[in-house]
C-alpha cells in the first residue's frame, strides 16, 4: 500500500521526539509545537488551513503527518491491549 509507507515516510520525517524537547514528547520536526496541540485544534474546529494560519511554522503537511501519527500509536495501542497473555 503506498499511501501507508508514504504516510510513515511523512511522520518519520516530520514529527520527532527528543528529551531535550518538550521532555520527548512528540513534536514538529524544528518546531516545539506539539501534536497534542495540533489533535487539540482540530478537534476544536480548527480547518488544517487555520491551523497553517495560527502557526505559520507548520504546512499542512505537518498537519497531516500529526494526525497519521496519533492514528498509528492510536493502533499501537490497540495491538498491545489486544495481544494474548
Amino acid at each position: 500500500m503506498a499511501d501507508e509507507s508514504a504516510a510513515s515516510r511523512a511522520v518519520g520525517e516530520r514529527i520527532v521526539t527528543d528529551p531535550k524537547v518538550l521532555v520527548g514528547k512528540p513534536v514538529v520536526k524544528g518546531t516545539r509545537i506539539p501534536v497534542t496541540l495540533i489533535l487539540n485544534l482540530i478537534a476544536n474546529g480548527y480547518s488544517f488551513a487555520r491551523i497553517v494560519e495560527a502557526y505559520p511554522l507548520l504546512d499542512e503537511n505537518d498537519v497531516r503527518a500529526a494526525v497519521a501519527y496519533a492514528q498509528a500509536r492510536l493502533e499501537e495501542d490497540a495491538r498491545i491491549v489486544a495481544a494474548p497473555g
